[in-house]
C-alpha cells in the first residue's frame, strides 16, 4: 500500500506547503472490555485507573479511556494528507492505513514515511500532535518492534531538527494556559465540522460494537482535511474546498 504515494511530483523547497504531511490517528483500548484483560494487565490498569479516577470510578468504568494511553491502547487508523499543486490547481490527497491488526497499520505507515517523506525535507503536522499523535505513534512503533522512521525519531536531535508542526501550538501564539479543540478552530475559520457523524468519544463503540472500521477511517480523513485547512488559515491561505480533497 505504501507505494501508492500521495504526491505525483517532488515537493518544493523545505518549508513550503508542499513539504507538509498532515496526519491524524484513531486509537482504542487493547481489548474490547476490562473483563477481556489478562490478570497481569488488569493489575496494571487498576494502578493506572487509581491515579486518574474521579468520584470513585472503578477500573472497569474507566477502561474505555484506555485507548488514549499508548501503553494500554493501540492504533487502528492513520490518515495522511499531502497538498499538491499542478498547473495552478491545488489538491489535498488523502490516504488511510486502517486495520484491526495494529502492526499492519504501523508497518505500512512507516514504510510510506521511510520511502517518501524525510526529516531533512519534510514536516509532519497534526492537531495536538506534539502531545498526542507523535508520541503515541512512536511508543506504539517501539511496542510493535518496528524500525522508527527518521522523521518521527527524536533521538539525538536538536530542537530545530525536529520537523513536527502542531496546529494547536501554532494557535496558542505562546499562550500555555488553554486547550483549543480542532472542532472549535474549524468553526472559527468557517470550515465544515469534522464531527458531523461521530467524534472521538464514540470510536470505541464504533470499533468494538459496530465493527465499522470504514466509518472510523472516513472520520479520520475528515480530521486530516480539517487540520490542513486550519494550518492554511493560520498561515494566511484559503481553506480547502471540498472538491479540492481527493481520497485515495
Amino acid at each position: 500500500m505504501a507505494e501508492e504515494v500521495l504526491a505525483e511530483e517532488e515537493p518544493e523547497e523545505a518549508g513550503s506547503m508542499l513539504d507538509i504531511v498532515f496526519i491524524d490517528i484513531e486509537t482504542v483500548p487493547q481489548q474490547s472490555s476490562y473483563a477481556a484483560l489478562s490478570p497481569r494487565w488488569k493489575k496494571l490498569w487498576d494502578k493506572k485507573a487509581a491515579r486518574i479516577a474521579k468520584d470513585d470510578e472503578t477500573p472497569e468504568e474507566l477502561y474505555p479511556r484506555a485507548g488514549i494511553y499508548a501503553e494500554f491502547g493501540k492504533v487502528i487508523c492513520i490518515s495522511v494528507g499531502f497538498i499538491t499543486e499542478t498547473d495552478g490547481k491545488r489538491n489535498l490527497r488523502v490516504k488511510s492505513f486502517s486495520d484491526r491488526d495494529e502492526n499492519k497499520v504501523l508497518s505500512e505507515f512507516c514504510e510510506l514515511l521511510d520511502s517518501r517523506y524525510f526529516a531533512k525535507t519534510h514536516f509532519l503536522c497534526a492537531h495536538n500532535g506534539k502531545e498526542f499523535d507523535f508520541p503515541y505513534l512512536c511508543r506504539r512503533i517501539l511496542a510493535n518492534k518496528i524500525t522508527m522512521p527518521d522523521i518521527l525519531d527524536l533521538s539525538g536531535k536538536k530542537p530545530w531538527e525536529v520537523k513536527h508542526l502542531d496546529t494547536m501550538q501554532l494557535w496558542k501564539f505562546g499562550d500555555f494556559k488553554n486547550y483549543t479543540s480542532l472542532e472549535l478552530l474549524a468553526a472559527l475559520f468557517d470550515i465544515p465540522s469534522p464531527k458531523d457523524d461521530i467524534d472521538g468519544s464514540m470510536i470505541n463503540e464504533v470499533f468494538y460494537v459496530e465493527n465499522d472500521l470504514e466509518r472510523i477511517k472516513h472520520y479520520c480523513e475528515k480530521d486530516v482535511a480539517t487540520v490542513a485547512s486550519v494550518f492554511l488559515a493560520i498561515n494566511g491561505h484559503k481553506i480547502l474546498k471540498q472538491e479540492e480533497i481527493i481520497h485515495l
